[in-house]
């Protein structure tokens, strides 16, 4: 009896210890492509998450900061089920992803039925995400894949002076999204789309679809991320393709350019844009590229817009966690101050919108060519302060509509 007595003594001792011990940690959950076509993209995505943590040596407020990563495959149904794994199983303060445009509108939606916890974007790019249906709880830092494509339609019609392209895009939320943000520039100013090529993600025959491309046409708009475009850009060239490249933002990645087999001479000058330049001088950005280089010295030759990315949004909350000592409560002051940050970051200074969407400079950018042979994106033109309306007013932004396969039109 008295055994039994002392045992129980010291597990009520151990259940204070216990949550002391939990109130002395932060912990921040991350999901990644870390499988599948995506998984080079992941990978470097928790780079990101690791860099900004390690700015802070995993520690604020006198807290630690516990982390924990989980898997997803670029489906929205993977996602959710790693969210729920880390925030009702693991119990998480801060959940930072998703990686893919669906995703990301998969996980908004799970972050309003998790009000106890704050949520923010990885690298996810669907416009939807935050335009229509926002969360309060769910902050990207981020920009989204329309914002990408500021300045790339006037410059590929009015200094490249072509004036009619073919698409090839994977087939979901976020290829839409970067389709819309090119066409809506590049249509309005005389450019026209002689077809459009839809591909699930994972394809990895794209003889269809190289061998039905229109011969008159100036050049290929092409939006394929990871091993997709890899393998498309490949068969292309192997086919004796010559027509020029347009490329989305994450098909001119380091991750996609840092492959083995690809054509350097065919890609070099393919223009884009995105959120990051390679070559950008800024101080800033090359301090960050260095100590990426360093901290990973088996990682991509240059931190890829994923690794940009996550690194932002995780750069995010821990600058408000530290605003806040480490102390989140309730979250409510804690979210306060994240959706008043003014975020100097390694591109520039972000803040958010009134739906919790960053507002950020953009990079025009061309493929160019180390002595070496390398690739990488040289800046052609920095676009600022670029809002997720591109500049438009907003209830006329509304009003074109969702991005779609047709959406927009090039009338």
């Amino acid at each position: 009896m008295k055994g039994m007595l002392r045992t129980a003594a010291l597990t009520l001792l151990a259940i204070p210890a216990l949550a002391a011990g939990q109130d002395d940690t932060i912990k921040i959950g991350a999901i990644a492509t870390l499988e599948g076509a995506f998984a080079t993209l992941g990978q470097d995505g928790i780079r990101g998450v690791k860099m900004a943590l390690e700015a802070h040596d995993y520690e604020i407020g006198g807290k630690s900061i516990e982390l924990i990563t989980e898997s997803s495959d670029a489906s929205p149904d993977s996602a959710v089920q790693a969210a729920r794994k880390l925030v009702e199983n693991d119990e998480v303060d801060i959940v930072i992803g998703p990686l893919s445009g669906s995703e990301g509108i998969a996980l908004r939606d799970y972050s309003k039925t998790q009000p106890q916890v704050t949520f923010f974007n990885g690298a996810s790019a669907a416009q939807s995400t935050t335009l229509r249906e926002s969360s309060e709880n769910f902050f990207r830092f981020s920009t989204d894949g329309a914002q990408w494509m500021a300045g790339l339609g006037e410059y590929v019609y009015e200094e490249k002076g072509w004036e009619r392209v073919a698409v090839v895009a994977e087939d979901y939320s976020f290829p839409y999204t970067q389709v819309m943000g090119f066409l809506l520039d590049y249509c309005s100013r005389g450019g026209s789309v002689a077809e459009r090529f839809w591909v699930p993600i994972g394809n990895s025959d794209y003889s269809s679809i190289v061998y039905s491309i229109p011969q008159d046409i100036d050049a290929i708009y092409v939006a394929l991320g990871g091993s997709d475009a890899v393998n498309f850009l490949t068969q292309y060239q192997q086919a004796g393709g010559q027509k020029p490249m347009i490329g989305g933002s994450i098909t001119v990645d380091q991750s996609v350019l840092s492959a083995k087999g690809l054509g350097r001479d065919y890609l070099a000058g393919t223009p884009s844009a995105g959120p990051i330049a390679d070559n950008w001088q800024n101080e800033d950005w090359r301090a960050f590229v260095e100590r990426y280089q360093d901290t990973f010295p088996d990682g991509l030759p240059s931190p890829s817009l994923f690794a940009h990315g996550y690194y932002v949004n995780t750069l995010a909350a821990t600058t408000a966690l530290a605003e806040v000592d480490g102390e989140l409560g309730d979250h409510q002051r804690y979210r306060e101050v994240v959706s008043n940050l003014e975020l100097d970051t390694p591109t520039g200074t972000v803040y958010l919108d009134e739906n919790r969407q960053a507002v950020a400079d953009i990079f025009v950018t061309e493929v160019a060519q180390n002595e070496d042979g390398s690739l990488y994106n040289k800046v052609v033109e920095v676009v600022p302060e670029v809002n997720q309306t591109l500049g438009r007013d907003r209830d006329e932004f509304m009003e074109l509509g969702k991005p779609s396969r047709t959406n927009p039109p090039c009338n």
